[in-house]
């Protein structure tokens, strides 16, 4: 079982794995639930600039804006921050022959991708390289319809 707070309400959501993989797509639960990687510029987010927010596929929690979103030329969409530094929660991943930084979404612990220290100095220097799979994109002119109108002043 799967238990998290969607944000969205006021009570907790709890969701079997067998309906999670039913409400997912394969690639979609792959991603978040076995922290699998899509192959580079694969993802549609990658090539992606419309305003508005990326929130967690399987929760809803708001993770990412687009006014932090850049192309870093490595095939996944890149942000220099989440939306609140309380949205993810890292750990240290070692697995294929290498030391990084995991990157989770905190309230339904989904695998979100990695974050490197090789992103634009002026904006802190981070790239949170995050796998398309893992998002729902929430347009600027539906943040409202859509529950997350307090986003919405990001964009004013």
């Amino acid at each position: 079982m799967i238990r998290y707070y969607s944000g969205l309400g006021d009570d907790f959501v709890t969701e079997s794995k067998d309906d999670l993989k039913n409400r997912l797509t394969e690639k979609q639960f792959d991603v978040t639930q076995n922290a699998a990687t899509e192959h580079p510029f694969t993802g549609k987010y990658d090539d992606f600039y419309e305003d508005g927010i990326y929130v967690d596929v399987v929760s809803g929690e708001p993770l990412f804006s687009s006014q932090d979103k850049y192309d870093a030329g490595c095939g996944w969409p890149s942000f220099t921050k989440p939306i609140d530094k309380e949205a993810t929660k890292s750990n240290t991943d070692s697995s294929h022959g290498m030391v990084r930084e995991e990157i989770r979404s905190k309230t339904a612990n989904s695998h979100l991708g990695h974050v490197f220290n090789d992103g634009p100095a002026e904006e802190g220097g981070h790239r949170f390289c995050i796998n398309s799979a893992a998002l729902k994109f929430v347009p600027k002119d539906k943040l409202s319809a859509q529950g997350y109108g307090t986003y919405e002043k990001l964009f004013n």
